[in-house]
């Protein structure tokens, strides 16, 4: 955890070495980073936010091809939700059904909540796909679970692209406009600390509202 929050603070630095060591391997290296931390649910804690926004700091700079990044992060972006999703429909669903016949995993896979899931994707699937691209952990999460859940691929397909769209751009694009500006640059530790902070708050929020939904229906 001290190596993963130090990698955090000083991401820029660790990019910055990492594009003078590896030259153009670098974009395959940032590939990897981005496709593992949306593709693989055993690897949520990999910088995804700061990671774009540092990228397209050191972009602006002329270190990296700022459209040449752009292009192969939003491929792995949404290569990592689609294996993700495809994981999820494949092992999940096995998961389920073996809840269903076998009391073993029935002690930790409720039907009532797999059915509320379904029911929570086919409502809000969409939703859930965009907005978890900017929830760290979470946006790990939700495509396997979507599978899971038997979410339509057509539909997730089209809000994996519109999600990875945004976040991809608009990470990317702040980084590019505001990361060198010199404010940003002399306190980029504190930057990164705040973009994740900004990230988790939705989640916060909505488990605040929850704890306080559970007292009042307690009453």
């Amino acid at each position: 955890m001290a190596e993963l929050f130090d990698l955090l603070l000083h991401i820029d630095r660790y990019l910055l070495d990492l594009t003078s060591m590896y030259g153009v391997w670098v974009y395959g290296i940032l590939f990897l980073i981005i496709f593992v931390e949306t593709g693989l649910v055993i690897w949520p804690f990999l910088p995804g936010d700061s990671l774009l926004f540092t990228v397209g700091a050191i972009a602006a700079t002329g270190a990296l091809d700022v459209r040449l990044t752009f292009v192969l992060l939003l491929a792995a972006a949404v290569a990592g939700d689609a294996i993700n999703y495809a994981l999820g429909r494949a092992v999940g669903t096995r998961v389920i059904h073996l809840s269903a016949v076998d009391p073993r995993w029935g002690r930790w896979i409720s039907p009532a909540h797999v059915g509320r899931a379904k029911e929570f994707f086919a409502r809000h699937g969409g939703k859930a796909v965009v907005m978890a691209r900017f929830i760290p952990i979470v946006r790990t999460f939700v495509p396997f679970v979507a599978g899971a859940a038997d979410m339509r691929y057509a539909a997730f397909a089209l809000y994996n692209l519109s999600g990875a769209l945004v976040w991809v751009g608009l990470c990317i694009g702040a980084g590019y406009l505001f990361g060198n500006v010199p404010l940003v640059k002399e306190n980029f530790s504190l930057v990164a600390l705040g973009i994740v902070g900004v990230s988790v708050l939705p989640m916060a929020i909505e488990y605040v509202r929850y704890r306080v939904s559970l007292r009042t229906h307690s009453r």
